[in-house]
């Protein structure tokens, strides 16, 4: 149980960490007069922004294994071959 409730603390720390830094990079692009600065400061928030949004999925599939693992244990559709997953595009 101590372990769980470490691993929460520190996941929570981490999404903060990033929520803090996010909005420091958007206030820093938006303060900035310098071109290229404000293109390193957006693009630099969008990736935080996708690590955030991966780290946050992660720990729902983490949460969503332990409580369902799927339909009688099994987990459909993820046997399919590249050309039949790109065919259906």
């Amino acid at each position: 149980m101590q372990a769980k409730s470490q691993q929460s603390k520190g996941r929570d720390w981490a999404i903060s960490s990033l929520n803090i830094a996010i909005e420091g990079l958007n206030l820093a692009k938006e303060l900035s007069i310098i071109t290229p600065a404000r293109a390193a400061f957006g693009s630099v928030s969008v990736l935080l922004v996708m690590i955030r949004v991966r780290l946050l999925s992660f720990c729902e599939e983490i949460t969503q294994t332990h409580m369902y693992p799927g339909h009688h244990g099994q987990q459909t559709g993820l046997c399919r071959t590249r050309a039949s997953l790109c065919g259906r595009m």
